[in-house]
């Protein structure tokens, strides 16, 4: 989700919530929204989000990722 225009700009479903997933859904809104200038990737601390490959591809995308605090189920209620 865009927090300044509240859209969903990229998602992808699968049975489970896997790596490959997440990246997939990384790749679509990137390839969808090709963002220029500093983009800020905030997750939950997910093995997912957290894996060597999610994070080099946010590296490749020019992301700075960010992750919420443990336990803070606020962190990421607009989603």
């Amino acid at each position: 989700m865009d927090l300044y225009s509240r859209k969903i700009v990229g998602f992808h479903m699968d049975e489970r919530m896997t790596k490959e997933l997440v990246l997939k859904a990384l790749d679509r809104a990137c390839n969808q929204k090709r963002p220029r200038g500093e983009v800020i990737h905030h997750s939950d601390r997910g093995s997912q989000y957290a894996s060597h490959d999610y994070q080099v591809r946010l590296k490749q995308y020019k992301m700075k990722g960010t992750m919420g605090c443990k336990g803070n189920c606020y962190d990421n209620a607009c989603i």
